[in-house]
């Protein structure tokens, strides 16, 4: 039997973090998703298309990872791409709380989806796409945390925002 698994984030943006768990769970799993959420709650600073574009470009030499957006329910997600395991990623306590409700309810409207926790490593414990955003929108150098590509894209659309936002005059 083939195990599918599903690796869901907003990925806003996707950082070194999200990479390690998605190439470890490659070694694991026969195939992985990342599952790119549309998540218009979390407001991101990229479309859902440029998110599922950057993480494309991070894994396209990896064979048995795909990146499909995604909206609506996970576990019906889960479903419709056959798949056996969700992959969720925990860097402290506070996280699993959150997760392991997370994969209860996942579970109570997918059996069939059981939820598997990773922790990342070491050197990427503390990152996370807020914080990059923030050190990034502050002129901090984000280029440990994430992948080269995605930090020009993350230093031109902040760019963007802030001559938008500019005041005139």
């Amino acid at each position: 039997m083939k195990i599918r698994a599903i690796y869901p984030g907003t990925f806003d943006p996707l950082t070194n973090g999200h990479a390690d768990l998605v190439l470890r769970a490659a070694r694991l799993f026969d195939s992985v998703v990342v599952a790119v959420a549309s998540n218009p709650s979390k407001q991101p600073l990229f479309t859902l298309e440029e998110r599922v574009e950057l993480a494309r470009a991070a894994f396209k030499d990896c064979s048995n990872v795909s990146v499909i957006g995604f909206s609506g329910l996970l576990a019906k997600f889960g479903q419709e791409q056959q798949a056996q395991v969700l992959i969720r990623g925990v860097r402290a306590v506070a996280d699993f709380e959150y997760e392991f409700q997370l994969a209860s309810m996942n579970r109570s409207l997918n059996p069939e989806l059981d939820s598997i926790f990773m922790t990342p490593s070491e050197k990427n414990t503390f990152i996370s796409s807020t914080l990059v955003k923030e050190v990034c929108r502050h002129g901090g150098d984000v280029s440990s945390f994430v992948p080269e590509h995605v930090r020009i894209a993350l230093q031109a659309r902040l760019a963007q925002v802030a001559a938008i936002a500019k005041p005139i005059g």
